[in-house]
This record gives structure tokens, C-alpha cells and sequence, in this order.
């Protein structure tokens, strides 16, 4: 069964609204109808003007299905929603007729949508910028509690299992973070492993990895993660999480429990891990390339991950399909 198809049945049974505000992308359209006629979304939102809606949902029938075409111009909900922007932003100086314009913004909209629980995640991106996508999450949405960096992660399913039998990896920072401090990558650890939670279940197992293995290197490059390791676990203690990590490890030693046993036997993931969390983006955005065009790994993402409420971007050259699969990862990160 691969990482999609297991997560369908988690996102139907949750029963969530989702908002796709680019309905003046065709894509988006057909999108909304796959996902509510497969039921990964209990009611799809699409923010479209009446004249977008014609022309990009031509072809498209939402009859008998849970889709609603909302015009930000006559939404109900809009000055509540304007007031509430207008709050949560004053004290950058915006006025609230500013803030009346932003919502005028699709993204800033749907980002606002979710921030007040008109829908449970936010899909977008086909047709806005990366930047234009995290800027408007961070503004609305925030970080979730007792995370100041927001990331991301690659859901990598492999076509063949790890050493230790894992079928899917996570990686992450793979592209939000280009260089994280020690303690950006404490945040990143920890939110990767409520993904992996939200995702697949059962103990993560962190990997911290550098060029070196526990000391094998000296450099305040390996420094960075050895301090990142010992922050992380005793986060995951404070927290109750079911995890374990270590580090610094290479990339051998964090998946082959061969390798594991001769350079750091007494490693508490024994070359088994689920989770590889990268020192920095560079690192990161290789390896998850690397995986995926040399060993023929399928890779979900990037998903976005740290923030309050589940808001993600989609690659402009998107399929349908591609925003169908991230519907049903956001629906699932809503679930916690």
C-alpha cells in the first residue's frame, strides 16, 4: 500500500473542510471535484470569482458534491475576517481598511479561513509564488505552540524498504530553512515528528546528521548539530513525545543497522531511523533529489510544517493528482 493510499481512508474519516483558493486555475477545479467526490475532504471551498468560475470550472460538475465557489467580494464572513486580520497585525501598524484590502488577497483570504476555523487546512501555490505562500501563513496563521521556526519535509517512499525495513523516510529542512542555528533545527526536529505522527504513526526514530558520527569530526559545523541533538532530547522529554533521537550521525550510521553497530553501538536508534533531519538546506534539498532520481524514491512535498494550522504549497507545474495528494496529507496534519 503506498503512503497516499493508507492516508485516504485517515482523511475521510476525519470529516474536514478544506480551502483551494486559486479557482481560477482549471487544475484547482478538477481538484475540488476529485477530492469531494473521493471524500478526502468532508467540504471543499473554492475562492473564484463568478466569471473565473465559468471559465476555469468548465468541464467540471460539482452537482451532488460538497464543493462550494465562494466570491471573496460577497462572503459573509468577510469584515469578520478583516477585523480579526486588523488585530492580529496592528501592531505592525496596518490600519483596518489595509487590512480589508489584504483580504482581498485569495491567499491572505484562505489563510484567514483557517486561522478562524471557517476550514481545517489551506491548499495553494499553483499559481502563487513560494514566498507569496509562506509570507501569507506566517502573517494569518503563525507557528504552533512552542515552535518559532516554521520548515517543511519530503515524505520520501522508497521503492525498496531501509536496512531496519522502513518503506518511507521524512526528511526535512528541505526548503524553507537555508542555514537553521541549533536551535532551528530543535524546532525542526520537533515539528518532523508530529508530521511523522500525523503521517504514519508509531516512534520516530531522529536521526541528526553531519559529516560526522558522535566525535568522529571536529568542526563547529558538527558542533551545530551535536548542540541541536542534546537540545532536541531534552525537548522530546519535557514533551512526552514518543521519539527517540541521536547524533551527530552520518548517513550511514542513522539507517544501516550494520554500520550503526561498528560506529556508534550504543546509538539508541541502532540504524534505524524514520527521520533525517539535515544540518542545512543545501544538504537537505541534494539528498532529497539524490533519493529520488537515482534510487526511483517517490517524493510527497515540500510540506509545509511548524505552523498553528495546516497551510501548503503546490508546485506551479502541478497535476491534479499532485493537488489531490496534498489535500489528503493537509487533511491528515489537521488531525494532530
Amino acid at each position: 500500500m503506498s503512503l497516499l493510499d493508507s492516508l485516504i481512508p485517515k482523511a475521510r474519516a476525519a470529516r474536514r473542510t478544506l480551502v483551494l483558493p486559486e479557482g481560477q486555475d482549471p487544475r484547482v477545479m478538477h481538484a475540488a471535484a476529485k477530492i469531494a467526490r473521493q471524500g478526502i475532504a468532508a467540504q471543499v471551498i473554492v475562492l473564484a470569482t463568478p466569471d473565473e468560475a465559468i471559465k476555469s470550472g468548465a468541464g467540471v460538475s460539482f452537482e451532488g458534491l460538497p464543493v462550494t465557489v465562494l466570491n471573496i467580494s460577497d462572503a459573509p464572513d468577510f469584515e469578520r475576517m478583516a477585523q480579526a486580520f486588523f488585530e492580529l497585525r496592528k501592531s505592525k501598524g496596518i490600519t483596518l481598511e489595509a487590512a480589508r484590502k489584504t483580504l482581498l488577497d485569495r491567499l491572505y483570504f484562505g489563510n484567514m479561513m483557517v486561522r478562524l476555523g471557517l476550514a481545517d487546512g489551506m491548499v495553494a501555490g499553483s499559481i502563487a509564488s513560494t514566498p507569496d505562500m509562506v509570507r501569507a501563513a506566517f502573517q494569518c496563521v503563525g507557528t504552533a505552540s512552542g515552535i518559532k521556526t516554521g520548515s517543511s519535509f519530503f515524505a520520501m517512499e522508497l521503492t525498496q524498504p531501509t536496512p531496519s525495513g522502513d518503506s518511507v523516510l521524512i526528511f526535512a529542512d528541505c526548503a524553507v530553512n537555508p542555514d537553521p542555528t541549533a536551535e532551528q533545527l530543535v524546532d525542526i526536529a520537533i515539528a518532523t515528528i508530529h508530521s511523522h505522527k500525523a503521517l504514519i504513526g508509531g516512534q520516530a526514530r531522529v536521526a541528526m546528521l553531519s559529516f560526522s558520527t558522535q566525535g568522529s569530526a571536529a568542526h563547529p559545523l558538527v558542533d551545530k548539530v551535536s548542540k541541536a541533538t542534546a537540545l532536541t532530547k531534552a525537548r522530546i522529554t519535557e514533551l512526552g513525545l514518543n521519539a527517540v533521537v541521536d547524533g551527530e550521525l552520518q548517513v550511514d550510521s542513522a539507517i544501516v543497522p550494520a554500520v550503526a553497530a561498528k560506529k556508534c553501538p550504543a546509538s539508541p536508534i541502532k540504524g534505524g531511523a524514520n527521520i533525517l533531519i539535515f544540518p542545512d538546506l543545501q544538504s537537505g534539498n541534494i539528498s532529497y533529489k539524490i533519493t529520488e532520481r537515482l534510487a526511483g524514491a517517490f517524493a510527497y512535498g515540500p510540506i509545509m510544517q511548524g505552523l498553528a494550522k495546516p497551510i501548503n504549497d503546490l508546485s506551479r507545474g502541478c497535476s491534479i493528482d499532485d493537488i489531490v495528494g496534498v489535500a489528503a496529507i493537509t487533511i491528515c496534519q489537521s488531525i494532530g
